[in-house]
């Protein structure tokens, strides 16, 4: 009896593991519009996001001014950020262009460097932020993700955590003046 459970389970649990398998710029190779990141993040872009929390629910609106330049493989995105209760914030990236479609980047509040790649019309994104919370700063992890629709459209999803447990995600949508 206990064989014939283990023999049913093992693939139900091969199923709910390749269920849970995180994608990859790989699964994008194929999608169009192929995606230049020194193309589309060249020149001004708005950008309108939320922030929810783990349950879903939107705790801070905000807007972007973003002002970006690039001289060959070196950019910089200047981000001015308006949130919904009047607060500001700006960061200035700083990226680098390597081969093979790899990127990495720094900016003031980004603990150590943040790591890209693009394949077809998506960038994953991988950094560390130090993020203030009630008046002390906390590293969080964000999963970042970025999907060309058109050449003036792009949407962005990144998942934040620590420790490997989800607090919330960031939703953006950039428009290319």
């Amino acid at each position: 009896m206990k064989r014939r459970l283990l023999l049913a389970a093992t693939p139900a649990a091969a199923i709910a593991l390749t269920g849970c398998a995180s994608p990859t710029v790989d699964d994008y190779a194929a999608e169009k519009p192929v995606l230049d990141l020194r193309r589309y993040f060249n020149g001004m872009l708005d950008a309108w996001g939320v922030f929810t929390d783990r349950g879903g629910k939107v705790v801070r609106r905000f807007t972007v001014v973003m002002d970006c330049r690039w001289q060959g493989d070196d950019g910089v995105l200047d981000e001015d950020f308006t949130y919904s209760d009047g607060t500001k914030q700006r960061r200035i990236w700083r990226l680098k262009k390597l081969p093979g479609g790899r990127y990495t980047g720094r900016a003031d509040d980004v603990v150590g460097e943040a790591t890209g790649q693009e394949r077809g019309n998506a960038f994953n994104w991988r950094y560390t932020l130090a993020l203030p919370v009630d008046g002390r700063t906390v590293n969080v992890q964000f999963d970042d993700w970025m999907y060309l629709m058109d050449d003036k459209v792009m949407l962005n999803k990144a998942v934040m955590s620590k420790f490997g447990i989800h607090l919330g995600e960031v939703t953006l949508s950039f428009t290319k003046r």
